[in-house]
Formats: structure tokens, sequence, C-alpha cells
């Protein structure tokens, strides 16, 4: 269960990086995977007018994108005050907050483990690992290569005589 949770539990500390930068408030993750057959984790968090509420749904978009992950769907009715975004393991509200008062997820899902947003923001950052540069011979071998190859393909076969 650990090896799954990981790289979850990775991405849920990404888009609370990624809103806390953009300021968002009442920052909250639930873990529901013992209550949710949909989702491991929910995201919630309070924007301070609907400008702020699409900055936040553009910028996590954005971070998602560069994740490379999936997102099954996008809920945001025009000027509704409430935005989900549905990753799969990972399901984020974003809420203005009259909004989410209203609905209080917090409370429908009070059976859930709340997990510390400020352990998670603290946690170091996993670096990707990064690739060596290319020196110059490689970089010279390499466009001799693409040039070699594109010749090949640009050059027209030389026809045959025979000779009668």
């Amino acid at each position: 269960m650990k090896s799954k949770k990981s790289p979850v539990l990775t991405l849920v500390r990404t888009c609370c990086r990624a809103l806390d930068d953009k300021k968002a408030a009442q920052l909250t993750v639930l873990d529901v995977s013992a209550q949710s057959s949909i989702t491991d984790f929910l995201i919630l968090a309070t924007a301070t007018s609907e400008p702020h509420l699409r900055a936040l749904r553009n910028d996590l978009e954005k971070v998602l994108d560069d994740e490379k992950v999936h997102v099954v769907g996008v809920e945001r009715a025009q000027e509704s005050g409430w935005v989900v975004i549905d990753a799969f393991d990972v399901m984020i509200h974003l809420f203005r907050a009259e909004v989410r008062e209203r609905f209080s997820l917090e409370r429908l899902w009070r059976d859930a483990n709340e997990i510390s947003v400020s352990a998670l923001l603290q946690a170091p950052k996993v670096k990707s690992p990064a690739k060596r540069p290319l020196t110059a011979t490689k970089v010279k071998a390499k466009v001799k290569a693409k040039v070699k190859a594109k010749a090949k393909v640009k050059a027209p076969a030389k026809a045959k005589r025979s000779r009668a």
C-alpha cells in the first residue's frame, strides 16, 4: 500500500505547493481512501474572489500538465464559486469562502484522516535526476549522425544500367 500512496502523496504535495504559492486560503488535505472508492485524497482550498479562483485553477492545471497527470475532468460552472479538478487519485476542490462554508465538505468527510498541510509543504522537494550536459564532441557526433541520416533519406537511389 505504501508504494501506491507514495507517488500520490508526491502529487498531493505538488498541488499543495502550487496552491500555497498562489495564496490559497484554508488549504486542507483529507485522506479519504478508506471512505471512498472514487479517489484517495481530497484537497480543499479557498479563493478570495472569482478571479483568484480562476488563477488557482489555471495554475493547478499547468502544474498537473507539467507533471503529466491525466486529468479526468474539470467542473467549472461559470461564476459558481466552486471548481472541481479530478486527477483520479486526487480530487481538488477550489471554493470561494461563502461557497465552501455552505457545502462544508470537511463535515461531509469527517471520518477521513486530515493530512498536515504544513508537513507536506515543509517536505523537501524531490529533484528529478539531472541530465549530464553534452560535451562538444558528443554534440558534433549527434549532428553528424543526423546529417548523414538525412542525406541517405533525401538522396535518390541511383538506377542501375543494364548492358544489352
